[in-house]
């Protein structure tokens, strides 16, 4: 029992501050500009306490409502990776309080009121087609705010924007009007192709006939008559229809 006692003793003697932590040095209550740094402190029981504020990287997801430029309603869901600065962290823990008076005091405050004056900047077509820039600006316009609170910003992520039911609405009937109007444009288009394409085989066949007529002379047609001979006499048509001139009837049977 004695042993236990002096043990315990001995232990009020030291604080060990663990890995990703930082110790908050207090003396009769009034903190101290010394911060401990991981490891093991000596300190005076009953004179000094030790507050541990963990200095990892931390995750906070919160969901903001916003207007945009043409006033439309924006709701966002934000996750924020930040951490305490470990040299501010007696700062910190002074003038705000431990890690879960940081969320709800500052963080919080600070993302919805970033938020708000970032998209005021954009309609709401653009916070969509700009996300990119819309999220630069917001992580810049945050870490500017939480630095001085000594508050740093690892990353944020816009995770999810959407509009009103009534936005949306208007957005997908526009899209589907967009889409009818170059359907209608791309028949459109079609018809007058296909228009030109018959205007350009009649021309040709209209100058085919031309040059044919031009160059149909009498020598000519009588060249395409031998080709296409087979032997037989032909009949000969005069001026006046009802005489026929058949010249096989001038040509006798060859007698075997």
């Amino acid at each position: 029992m004695l042993i236990l006692l002096l043990v315990f003793l001995l232990s009020s003697f030291f604080v060990i501050v663990n890995a990703g932590e930082r110790g908050v040095l207090m003396q009769f209550g009034r903190v101290q500009e010394k911060v401990l740094g991981e490891g093991i402190h000596l300190v005076v029981p009953l004179v000094h306490t030790v507050k541990k504020l963990t200095v990892r990287v931390q995750n906070q997801e919160i969901s903001a409502e916003a207007s945009s430029r043409d006033l439309q309603n924006v709701f966002t869901d934000v996750a924020l990776n930040w951490h305490i600065v470990p040299a501010e962290a007696n700062a910190i823990f002074q003038t705000i309080g431990d890690e879960a008076a940081v969320v709800q005091r500052i963080i919080n405050p600070a993302v919805e009121e970033v938020l708000k004056a970032v998209m005021a900047k954009y309609t709401a077509e653009e916070i969509i087609t700009k996300r990119g820039e819309v999220k630069a600006g917001v992580d810049h316009g945050l870490t500017a705010r939480l630095s001085t609170y000594y508050i740093a910003v690892d990353d944020i992520s816009l995770v999810h924007v959407h509009f009103s039911q009534r936005f949306s609405d208007a957005v997908e009937a526009k899209q589907i009007a967009e889409q009818e109007a170059k359907r209608a444009e791309f028949v459109a288009l079609k018809a007058t192709k296909e228009a030109e394409t018959r205007v350009n085989l009649a021309k040709g066949e209209a100058e085919s006939q031309r040059l044919l007529r031009e160059n149909l002379t009498p020598e000519l047609l009588q060249k395409l008559a031998i080709e296409k001979w087979n032997g037989g006499l032909p009949l000969v048509v005069g001026d006046d229809a009802t005489k026929l001139l058949n010249l096989n009837q001038f040509v006798k049977p060859t007698q075997k």
